[in-house]
């Protein structure tokens, strides 16, 4: 059973504030609902207690599919990582969240605004061994709370390349688990279809997210940083770029895949209106599902 979700930051960019200046949360989420989506990943400037955030939503008839977590576990071990997203953790497990989005931001370049992608932090095989040991111990401690981290794979970050996800599924527990984001791995030169064979058993989310390869390829040749990228278009809804959605349902459909699929598609609502465009990732999503069989639910 698949369920279709979305993150609000087409509406509400919380790295690029003033170019979603003239939207609003509540508008974001009214809008991903009127369109047909039953969940939505958390945004920064929604509610942060667990109780104001739970009674948000559901004012809005939608639930939490999800969020964005920044880890740090290159500074810290595993243990000194826990009381640092602790109170999230308790968060999504009592507002029945599916997963934590995880990903190392200790180092990360994505947010940082002219630096190019191209100086990206990047770990040796050892390295990422190492990292992997911690982030197994931190999982399995989530997973033992009734909590899946999901890693998140991202441009300008330490896992960003189709070898980084290989070798941090090789090295880490099966409480690791991928939030596996079709938009990212493709921007890193990867392949979407084989990874997602490759590591299909260790998939738990799923980001739907195409590119538009021009813009990307501008992005690489003129060392631009991950937020010009976003500026320029590089990321798109399903069915606006260059990504075989339905190739990758059809073969979520013979891994017997259930659980969400969530739009992320964060770029200029001047030049993409976000209600406009994430009608039009959701009406593809509906397609695809349609065409591979895959159920859709209409209730989270």
């Amino acid at each position: 059973m698949i369920k279709v979700g979305i993150s609000p930051i087409c509406w509400q960019n919380d790295d690029l504030p003033d170019l979603t200046f003239d939207f609003t949360m509540e508008q974001a989420l009214q809008e991903a609902r009127e369109i047909g989506y039953i969940g939505v990943e958390r945004g920064q400037r929604m509610p942060q207690d667990t109780q104001s955030l739970g009674a948000y939503l559901d004012k809005y008839d939608i639930a939490l599919c999800g969020g964005w977590c920044s880890g740090s576990l290159l500074d810290h071990d595993a243990v000194s990582e826990r009381p640092i997203v602790q109170m999230q953790v308790d968060q999504f497990i009592e507002l029945q969240a599916p997963c934590i989005v995880y990903a190392e931001c200790s180092n990360t370049i994505q947010s940082k605004v002219g630096v190019p992608l191209s100086t990206r932090p990047k770990l040796s095989r050892d390295e990422i061994k190492s990292y992997a040991k911690r982030l197994s111990e931190l999982a399995k401690w989530m997973a033992d709370k009734g909590m899946p981290l999901a890693y998140h794979h991202h441009m300008g970050t330490i896992i960003e390349s189709e070898e980084d996800v290989n070798w941090l599924m090789e090295f880490s527990s099966r409480e690791v688990r991928l939030c596996f984001d079709t938009g990212h791995l493709l921007f890193a030169d990867g392949d979407v279809l084989a990874t997602l064979d490759r590591w299909g058993d260790r998939v738990h989310h799923v980001h739907f997210k195409d590119i538009r390869p021009s813009v990307v390829s501008n992005i690489r040749e003129n060392n631009l940083a991950f937020l010009d990228a976003v500026v320029a278009g590089a990321f798109t809804v399903p069915g606006d770029g260059c990504i075989d959605f339905q190739a990758v349902a059809n073969q979520l459909r013979a891994m017997s895949y259930s659980g969400w699929i969530v739009v992320e598609a964060e770029q200029d609502p001047k030049k993409a209106p976000p209600k406009e465009y994430s009608t039009k990732g959701f009406e593809h999503i509906l397609e695809v599902c349609a065409n591979s069989e895959l159920e859709i639910s209409n209730e989270a």
